[in-house]
């Protein structure tokens, strides 16, 4: 099981994630860190998201941002409140917040 990773600020690094090995975790995106899975910066995805882990971006998080799910970048997964839970239940060993 993996650890999931629930970040909450759109950040362009974090040192508790940067140091994380890839591979040994899920990243969840919610809040104000959606915006990381729709901006590009300078033409680049975030870098939040090279981080080697699967993606999932809350999906009401997303609209009430304004953010169409269409618009998020192709390696997000975009999953609402019950798919989350599934997936907190179902893939997850520990969940943290960063």
């Amino acid at each position: 099981m993996k650890v999931g990773v629930f970040l909450s600020e759109h950040t362009k690094s974090n040192d508790t994630l940067d140091r994380l090995s890839a591979g040994s975790f899920d990243l969840v995106l919610v809040q104000n860190a959606v915006y990381s899975a729709a901006l590009k910066e300078n033409g680049q995805k975030s870098p939040v998201l090279g981080k080697g882990a699967k993606v999932y971006a809350l999906s009401e998080d997303l609209v009430s941002r304004g953010i169409e799910p269409s618009q998020v970048d192709s390696g997000v997964t975009v999953v609402d409140y019950d798919g989350l839970v599934d997936i907190i239940f179902n893939e997850f060993g520990k969940t943290i917040w960063l």
